[in-house]
């Protein structure tokens, strides 16, 4: 059974992977056998390709902005040329902005739209191009949020976002389930992360959500690399459109 979890021959790429919850992701795969391609903003790559190819994996980084069409273009391409296909693709890169609904600005509006939800749109539909193609079908797996099911605090653009990349995962998973992709998401609980860091160091907001979550505490990189390895396995070959919290047990309150 545990052949059906192995990723051996796989080859992925993770963006926003230079660090946080996106490295995890990223290391998971390659310890699970992927080549794994990553990606961040700096043009500095930091540790993650080095820790992807100690686990005997090949690795490559491409740095850029995911709201650049040309960028989005140039990761599944490296992909392709570096790997020879992509298999799995793992739309972890964003970004949140916090500000009261009536001060939000449309510029911040439009680029966590942009960052969170078109950037995956684009880049699936990049994947899933050439998965078709080769008729190997492949795995995509997006980064919801519990923003996907609850509205939140002074992050209307983050909410609105993670709610549509939760119907974007369904939409995408009913086109292409016929063609052998499959196409699922995974929705954090409270992590911590950078994007956390302003909850974690209110005390007050840090104990309100602490109390709320079953398990009791901040979850890490660590508690999402089961489920992405499952989400990008054979093992999961018969899981469609499905949204997949991993919170702590917070939905369940």
């Amino acid at each position: 059974m545990l052949e059906a979890f192995r990723l051996t021959g796989k080859s992925a790429l993770v963006t926003g992977s230079r660090k946080g919850l996106g490295a995890g992701i990223a290391l998971a795969l390659a310890q699970a056998g992927a080549n794994v391609g990553c990606h961040g903003r700096s043009a500095d790559p930091g540790s993650i390709c080095d820790a992807v190819r100690s686990c005997g994996r090949k690795s490559f980084y491409v740095s850029g902005d995911v709201t650049d069409p040309a960028v989005c273009a140039r990761l599944i391409e490296t992909a392709a040329a570096e790997f020879g296909a992509l298999d799995i693709l793992v739309n972890n890169a964003g970004m949140i902005r916090r500000a009261p609904a009536v001060e939000f600005s449309v510029e911040d509006w439009n680029e966590i739209i942009a960052v969170n939800l078109t950037s995956v749109f684009r880049l699936s539909q990049l994947a899933a191009r050439q998965m078709i193609q080769r008729k190997r079908g492949g795995k995509i797996v997006n980064i919801a949020s519990l923003l996907s099911f609850q509205g939140g605090i002074l992050v209307p653009a983050y909410a609105a976002a993670k709610g549509g990349v939760a119907q974007l995962t369904k939409a995408l998973a009913n086109e292409w389930a016929s063609e052998g992709i499959n196409v699922n998401a995974i929705a954090p609980g409270y992590m911590a992360t950078d994007n956390t860091s302003a909850l974690r160091q209110d005390p007050d907001r840090s104990r309100q959500i602490l109390e709320r979550i079953p398990a009791g505490r901040w979850g890490e990189s660590v508690d999402l690399a089961g489920a992405a390895v499952f989400l990008c396995s054979a093992a999961s070959d018969y899981v469609h459109g499905h949204v997949l919290a991993v919170d702590g047990g917070w939905l369940a309150r």
